[in-house]
């Protein structure tokens, strides 16, 4: 039985929820969502109430259950509130900039490193040496976040690269002589 699909979804003043040809829609402030749901859940709105509740007790549709459920749950807070991850450059002489629809990162390489910015996310700068990543989108928050960190990743012995801020990085003692 799962522990995250047997509870509802509570959706907030603000956000409109709605369920027609197979996909669920979640719009509010900051935007809309769509998803297509599975034929192995059944998902109904009940007042300002999202509940998923499995078809059967097979092991797929059991795990599609929470699944679903995390997946409304992301949405109706992306619309309304918003996801955001912030990034940490560490380095000398690293250093990233938002220009226009592009977010350029010095990380030590012989060129810059160009990164188109794409649709639904914001990013912003508020040091040279910070990034914040925003959108509506869970998933694409996250996704864009890690593509920028794998640019350069934070190394054990200085700990310089992209890191996340709320990230720890084992440093490793170096050579002794």
């Amino acid at each position: 039985m799962s522990r995250v699909g047997k509870y509802p979804v509570t959706v907030p003043a603000g956000v409109q929820v709605a369920i027609a040809g197979g996909k669920f829609t979640a719009k509010g402030k900051l935007g809309v969502l769509e998803m297509p749901l599975t034929d192995l859940c059944d998902t109904t709105i009940e007042g300002n109430q999202v509940s998923v509740v499995p078809k059967n007790k097979a092991t797929p549709t059991r795990m599609m259950w929470g699944t679903t459920r995390a997946l409304i749950a992301n949405m109706v807070k992306g619309v309304s509130d918003g996801f955001s991850k912030s990034l940490e450059i560490t380095g000398t002489g690293y250093r990233a900039a938002v220009n226009g629809s592009n977010l350029e990162i010095n990380l030590g390489f012989s060129h810059p490193v160009i990164y188109p910015v794409p649709a639904g996310i914001k990013i912003s700068c508020e040091r040279p040496t910070a990034i914040k990543v925003e959108g509506v989108d869970k998933r694409l928050v996250g996704q864009v976040a890690s593509e920028i960190r794998a640019f350069r990743p934070p190394e054990p012995y200085k700990g310089k690269g992209a890191r996340y801020t709320d990230e720890t990085i084992r440093r490793k003692e170096g050579k002794k002589k």
